[in-house]
């Protein structure tokens, strides 16, 4: 088992970390929170006292930071300089496919290993070891991170070149947030129709309007007992979150002259729930929206 350093120790990467620490690994953790760092303490993990602390002497380096920006700085400062030559280095967090090529190819350039590897799955998927990873990089460097990857998650999945798991996760992320709003949509109608939500289920579960939305993540209560609607909305995948990630898509898609309407509608109406005080609840929570029971607060 290897000396892996953790650095951010969110929602998502203290459940991470805790089962990294029951694969057996030697986890060095470190986040700028305080009550972060203890909980991942209490999960089995040994304190850094900074990041260049617990860098130092690691096999690998897990990085799971709000955004580009924090990426490209703590790999600068903080990473690089203390990390030994060939060590492995797994980026974690939801960035910009720029942000991703531009660490990855510093980190190839000093003698390091780098993938991208953002996840997919929400907070419960972190905790329970049940992460999809969507990774970018070289072959080779992939073939040493998956094992690692694979004490996270249940499928590991190669998109390619460094910047090619960010890419694959905004896309698919886009397509989270459009088919949600859909299937929001669709319940409400169906409302206003007079269909019992249940019954709406079971047919548009088994029919052409089936999406993930629908079976594994059901937007309205009842259907599905342990979805976030069953439990006022408490979040697994936050709005805010699920609004970041189709800011980045539209940023991509701006970028790169890709015709993305849909995702735009998408992040648009998620702004205006996150402005209505849903930026916290569960992204299946714009239901509430949809069918005009949201009341704020």
């Amino acid at each position: 088992m290897a000396i892996i350093a953790f650095i951010g120790l969110g929602n998502m990467g203290s459940g991470m970390a805790a089962n990294l620490v029951k694969a057996g690994h030697e986890v060095r953790a470190f986040d700028l929170s305080a009550s972060a760092l203890a909980h991942a303490v209490e999960s089995g993990a040994k304190a850094a006292k900074s990041t260049a602390d617990a860098v130092s002497g690691a096999a690998a380096v897990v990085t799971m930071l709000p955004a580009g920006k924090h990426v490209r700085a703590v790999y600068a400062s903080d990473v690089f300089p203390n990390a030994a030559p060939g060590t492995l280095f797994l980026d974690c967090s939801t960035i910009d496919v720029d942000s991703a090529r531009f660490v990855g190819k510093a980190a190839v350039d000093q003698g390091f290993r780098f993938v991208d590897a953002p996840v997919s799955g929400g907070v419960a998927a972190a905790a329970a070891g049940t992460l999809t990873f969507m990774v970018g990089g070289a072959e080779a460097d992939f073939a040493v991170a998956e094992p690692i990857l694979q004490a996270m998650g249940k499928a590991i999945l190669h998109a390619g070149d460094t910047g090619a798991g960010q890419a694959a996760k905004i896309c698919n992320n886009m397509l989270l947030g459009i088919t949600m709003i859909g299937t929001c949509e669709a319940f409400a109608l169906a409302e206003k129709l007079g269909l019992d939500q249940q019954k709406f289920f079971d047919i548009s579960s088994k029919a052409s309007g089936q999406s993930w939305s629908m079976t594994s993540y059901c937007p309205v209560a009842g259907p599905m007992p342990g979805t976030p609607a069953n439990h006022d909305y408490k979040p697994g995948f936050a709005t805010a979150m699920m609004l970041k990630d189709l800011k980045l898509a539209q940023d991509a898609a701006q970028a790169s002259g890709a015709s993305t309407p849909l995702g735009a509608q998408a992040e648009a109406l998620y702004a205006m729930f996150g402005n209505l005080g849903g930026q916290d609840l569960d992204f299946s929570a714009i239901y509430k929206m949809v069918n005009g029971s949201w009341k704020s607060d």
